[in-house]
């Protein structure tokens, strides 16, 4: 019978050079994600922080802190198991508005859109500070001007955004037909032509060519060698 041997060493946490506790000490200080080049111009040196980055994240990766990175921005965040232990802090935030929620959703899914689209497609006028409240919580900006008469603001999506809804790009997000196999939308009063317009539409086009290329290539190293 074979017994299971104990190994009675201590592991301690490893020690980190300088440039790992200045990269560490900026992430731990910053009031929003950082990008590698931000972080090179702070500690001046280009010394391999992706690596450093990389190895932090698997550091802390079963802590109750983790370094997670959204569209190339690297922050602390929460671990994921611990969200019903931090449910007393989110219970006193505010909550927004359902007229609100779906300016956010038509804005993410139509960007870039205008005030009056908006109102199109939600069939009512705009409520009081239903838009100011979004580009106070910086998910939303001002993204140019329509080329149309009275050239009216166009409104799209902030990467502040995705890093609050922790997703790294909006094609993350459910389709239509999701939506629909999910029941939250009647796809019966829905043209499905300018559903998913604009920025969502092309990321959406860019992933299915991705993964046409990923089949094939896919494909071609499945393909038996022949002598």
């Amino acid at each position: 019978m074979k017994t299971k041997q104990i190994d009675n060493i201590v592991k301690f946490p490893k020690s980190l050079n300088k440039i790992e506790k200045q990269v560490e000490a900026i992430l731990f200080a910053a009031d929003e994600p950082v990008d590698i080049e931000t972080i090179e111009k702070r500690i001046q040196s280009t010394n391999n922080i992706k690596k450093i980055l990389i190895n932090l994240q698997s550091d802390y990766s079963s802590r109750g802190i983790n370094l997670v990175c959204i569209k190339d921005k690297w922050s602390f965040r929460t671990s994921k198991d611990l969200i019903n232990l931090m449910s007393l802090q989110k219970s006193t935030e505010k909550k927004l508005s359902k007229a609100t929620l779906e300016t956010l959703a038509i804005i993410v899914y139509h960007q870039p859109v205008t005030r009056s689209e908006i109102e199109e497609i939600r069939g009512v006028a705009f409520g009081t500070n239903t838009i100011e409240t979004l580009l106070e919580l910086d998910w939303v900006v001002p993204a140019g001007r329509k080329d149309v008469i009275g050239k009216p603001i166009q409104y799209a999506t902030t990467d502040n955004f995705l890093h609050h809804f922790n997703i790294q790009r909006l094609t993350d997000l459910p389709n239509l037909d999701e939506l629909s196999s999910a029941g939250l939308i009647d796809t019966a009063t829905i043209d499905a032509s300018i559903f998913g317009t604009g920025k969502f539409y092309k990321e959406q086009s860019q992933n299915k060519k991705e993964d046409i290329y990923s089949n094939i290539e896919k494909a071609i190293d499945e393909t038996p060698n022949k002598d």
